[in-house]
């Protein structure tokens, strides 16, 4: 049997690595001058997206039902999802478009 904790832990550190790390990136990016000024608008719904994200994770990782720590873990997954299709995926349209 496999063991759920590991997994859970894993979970976690795919939110930080999938989540939060390119939210910080794009928004050095922004701060540094380094990307259009229109990419800021990109961080209002992805930060709170990461955020639900790291509040549905840590309830995952925490959580004492392994049916119910699932169901956060993928709840959590999808709201990372969410986040880097709206950030980095806006990041490269608007790139594309402004040349």
């Amino acid at each position: 049997m496999t063991d759920v904790r590991t997994l859970r832990w894993y979970g976690g550190v795919a939110v930080l690595l999938f989540g939060v790390l390119p939210a910080v990136m794009l928004t050095l990016l922004v701060t540094g001058g380094n990307a259009p000024r229109s990419n800021a608008f990109l961080l209002l719904p992805g930060i709170p997206l990461v955020l639900a994200a790291l509040v549905y994770a840590a309830r995952g990782i925490t959580g004492a039902d392994p049916e119910e720590s699932a169901h956060w873990m993928r709840r959590s997954m999808a709201f990372v999802a969410g986040a880097d299709l709206i950030m980095l995926g806006g990041n490269a349209l608007i790139r594309m478009v402004t040349g």
